[in-house]
């Protein structure tokens, strides 16, 4: 083969790499994803069983040019020992009970994120959840991590953890 094929070949290829870069660079905002960290955990014993209640306050970003619509938002807690449980999540009416009744939980920092929020494109926010778990307050506080799952309506999933 000649030298003048080699020349080709490697323009060629170069080219090629070159228009596969701007497609993807060109499309990046369109690929829908939620970015975020968990900042705050708060645990509550529930007295009259063997449960506790867990907030979470969390901060996340839109990067995506595409607003994200919440359908479901679930908490896993990751025992020290043994496979992850979902919480039973608490509504946003009944969160607002929880923190009129139960002041050892300390002030509510932020709204609760439910089911039809929006998150406008390249929006940042703050936001909490809250979860009842069928394990004593010490199982939860020796807990190895929490992951919060924020599915979008077209599927999409955002898991935002927190390791213990």
């Amino acid at each position: 083969m000649s030298k003048q094929f080699w020349i080709f070949l490697l323009a060629g290829l170069a080219v090629v790499a070159v228009l596969i870069f701007l497609l993807l660079a060109g499309t990046k905002g369109a690929h829908l994803r939620l970015e975020g960290k968990i900042l705050k955990v708060r645990v509550l014993a529930l007295p009259s069983s063997n449960a506790a209640l867990v907030m979470v306050d969390f901060r996340a970003t839109d990067p995506s040019d595409v607003p994200f619509v919440v359908s479901s938002v679930k908490l896993h807690l990751q025992p020290a020992h043994g496979d992850p449980v979902e919480g039973l999540s608490i509504s946003k009416p009944d969160m607002a009970a929880v923190f009129q009744y139960e002041k050892l939980l300390g002030p509510k920092y932020n709204d609760v994120l439910s089911i039809r929020d929006r998150i406008n494109a390249h929006q940042s926010f703050d936001r909490m959840v809250g979860a009842r778990f069928d394990m004593p307050e010490a199982a939860v506080q020796a807990r190895r991590g929490l992951t919060l799952r924020i599915e979008e309506v077209d599927g999409t999933v955002a898991e935002l953890t927190e390791t213990h």
